[in-house]
């Protein structure tokens, strides 16, 4: 018999995994991960041309959950496999863009810089993630830090990906453009790399910064959450829509700092749009600026919205 717990559907990336464990918490579900790993051909295809079957896996699953939530393109088919063989004994959340028809879920929960909408469809403001204010709070002292009269500025690193490439050239003006404007006589800087970090870009930044600030020099969310705590300014690298959205969640000043991207960033530059009306983010340039905002904190919004559907179709 099916347990009202989720069951979270992801390639295992920190980025999914963020967003369907903050789903799951915020719905006040206990979960389980399932790392979603397709057959080798399966992994180039589309799910719109990819059957609906779950003998694409490498490795089958037992669905003991009423609800499932899915994030990223290789989830889409088991999800929707599960639907098919189970019906209306579970509720299938997808979060972000499916690419296929969204009569396959119950709902969809997708940002606004997506662009997408239909009966079923949520959408939120940036992407919904894990963090939380009283998780960041218990962390807060984490990081012990000697600032003095110093402000703290948090420089959060993503990572290449198919839009910015952290090229040798970008990575050099970027930190020397947040090295020069973030003087060590007003400011400690905290550098905190995130899975997408590649060694040679946090080499650099312990090169560039560990003199006079601190350089974080491998994955530790601890650190990451005290750097949020502490931070009067926030950094964070213009690839990572996520990690922007997370730092949101503090309403402290939020900067990104921008690369020249390698192909079309149509999305990226809606979320910027919107998240610069809504009073959280500038980019950085030649000046500092405090400012406030209310909090971020989509998650917690749209949960009972969730709940009410659920009651709907009769799982809770």
């Amino acid at each position: 018999m099916l347990e009202l717990k989720a069951l979270l559907l992801t390639q295992g990336m920190h980025g999914m995994v963020s967003q369907v464990e903050g789903l799951a918490k915020a719905l006040k579900l206990n979960f389980k991960h399932q790392n979603i790993k397709l057959k080798p051909i399966w992994n180039f295809i589309p799910p719109k041309f990819t059957p609906i079957s779950e003998n694409l896996l490498t490795e089958k699953f037992v669905c003991d959950s009423k609800i499932v939530i899915s994030c990223g393109r290789k989830s889409v088919i088991p999800s929707i496999a599960l639907k098919k063989r189970l019906k209306n004994q579970i509720f299938n959340i997808h979060i972000q863009d499916p690419k296929v028809s969204y009569k396959h879920f119950d709902l969809i929960i997708s940002p606004d810089h997506d662009g997408i909408n239909g009966e079923n469809v949520l959408t939120t403001r940036g992407s919904i993630h894990y963090l939380t204010k009283k998780e960041i709070f218990n962390n807060s002292k984490y990081l012990e830090l000697d600032k003095g009269k110093k402000k703290i500025v948090s420089f959060i690193l993503g990572g290449p990906n198919k839009y910015y490439n952290y090229s040798d050239e970008q990575v050099h003006f970027l930190f020397n453009k947040i090295k020069t404007l973030f003087t060590p006589d007003k400011y400690k800087i905290l550098v905190i790399p995130s899975y997408r970090t590649p060694e040679n870009v946090i080499k650099k930044a312990f090169n560039t910064f560990s003199i006079n600030h601190l350089v974080i020099k491998k994955i530790d969310k601890k650190a990451y959450l005290s750097s949020l705590a502490q931070a009067d300014y926030i950094i964070v690298t213009c690839d990572s829509t996520s990690m922007i959205s997370e730092a949101a969640v503090t309403g402290k000043p939020v900067y990104t700092v921008m690369m020249k991207p390698t192909k079309s960033i149509r999305r990226f530059n809606s979320f910027f749009s919107q998240f610069k009306k809504l009073g959280i983010l500038k980019e950085l340039n030649d000046s500092i600026d405090s400012w406030s905002y209310d909090k971020l904190d989509e998650v917690n919004r749209i949960a009972p919205l969730i709940k009410e559907q659920m009651k709907k179709n009769g799982i809770i």
